[in-house]
């Protein structure tokens, strides 16, 4: 450093809210991995952020929160030119739609390199079909630089329907802490479930995630309603864990308690110990409707767990048929029922498919592979003075 002050360029990371998800939780594992000599970073939240940003480890990250108010707040578009102002990032990097409008605004504070990122869909746009938010983002595509997404089913979308240009798009699939989600192997199941709660030769099925209608946790609790009606040996020996809260956890339980279920179920809400919790299930289930790339499912198949998903968007990018795991229809809770049966009627399968997981892991997606991404797209835009918009 030169007369106090740091050269690394700036790169800014704007986000609606940064509170935990799995969107929130790349951030911080990029900010944190990438090489600490080539780039700065700060993170900018539209609106607020939570305790979530103490995740951070990288020293010097400042969190700013811009307070925008719901609707059209025009005081959040000024507040944001004034800090990109102050602050000078060489490259702004806003995700998902609630954030791409402001980079009208990097534009206009004289932000040099602009990227957008595309990290999956919400329940009201699950297809990408909506043509007030496309007329928006084919509108914005004179802003941006370059894009990331981090599935080829997103690029594929974002060049057939929004226009984007190939050559101003980059896929990137996210990363997983393989030291941190790791088989189970041959330890004991992990007591963070409650006592008594698995029996002998017991198989819990397993699923973490934010319970809103999008994940569709109550086709998953269907599923094992099915399974407990079709096949008596399973309400012995078949257990069903969901870890997350949200708006769908008491539908859920309700659903439980008037099958007279609730005792082979545990939905305990948000917790802190996943990578513990995960060791201890011997399925993964990811039932949602939509989704970009799961980070829940790379963290399952690095802890050594065959999966069992829906066949939408990145996850079948992830999930190898009868390989590391199964694919279902969305919201067909018969097949699910089906997939799930076979892992209660062969008790190897799914030691075989989570092994084939966790090397698939090892080999396609490390953390390593997801900053080696980004550091191109950044140094790439860096090296060039990159102007042209797509």
């Amino acid at each position: 450093m030169t007369g106090g002050r740091d050269p690394r360029p700036l790169v800014a990371h704007l986000v609606y809210r940064f509170a935990m998800g799995g969107m929130e939780h790349g951030i911080v594992t990029l900010i944190d991995n990438m090489p600490p000599d080539r780039f700065r970073h700060c993170v900018i939240a539209l609106t607020d952020y939570t305790d979530f940003a103490k995740s951070i480890r990288t020293p010097d990250v400042p969190v700013i929160a811009l307070h925008k108010r719901p609707g059209n707040d025009l005081g959040a578009h000024t507040r944001l030119w004034r800090l990109l102002r102050e602050m000078r990032p060489a490259i702004l990097h806003t995700r998902n739609l609630g954030t791409m409008e402001f980079q009208a605004v990097a534009a206009a504070a004289g932000v040099p390199s602009r990227v957008h990122g595309e990290h999956g869909r919400d329940i009201y746009d699950i297809d990408g079909s909506n043509f007030r938010y496309n007329l928006l983002r084919k509108g914005m595509r004179g802003f941006i630089h370059h894009y990331t997404t981090v599935s080829r089913d997103l690029s594929a979308w974002l060049t057939r329907t929004v226009g984007v240009r190939t050559d101003r798009l980059t896929q990137i699939y996210n990363g997983v802490d393989t030291a941190r989600f790791r088989p189970r192997g041959d330890e004991a199941r992990s007591g963070t479930l409650p006592d008594g709660f698995v029996p002998e030769q017991g198989i819990v099925i397993g699923s973490v995630g934010r319970m809103e209608a999008v994940k569709d946790h109550a086709n998953l609790v269907q599923a094992f309603l099915a399974l407990l009606a079709g096949f008596p040996e399973a309400r012995r020996r078949a257990r069903l864990v969901i870890i997350g809260g949200g708006s769908e956890r008491e539908r859920c339980l309700e659903m439980l308690r008037q099958a007279g279920a609730a005792d082979l179920a545990w939905l305990p809400g948000e917790r802190q110990d996943v990578p513990e919790l995960l060791r201890s299930f011997d399925i993964f289930v990811l039932p949602s409707l939509g989704e970009g790339i799961s980070n829940t499912i790379l963290e399952a198949m690095a802890s050594g767990l065959p999966v069992v998903a829906t066949r939408v968007g990145g996850n079948v990018e992830l999930v190898e048929e009868e390989k590391t795991g199964s694919l279902v229809p969305a919201s067909d809770s018969t097949a699910l029922a089906a997939a799930l049966r076979l892992y209660v009627e062969q008790p190897g399968l799914a030691a075989r498919r989570g092994g084939a997981s966790r090397e698939c892991v090892e080999r396609k997606f490390t953390i390593g592979k997801m900053v080696f991404g980004y550091l191109g797209v950044y140094e790439g835009l860096m090296r060039s003075g990159e102007t042209k918009v797509s």
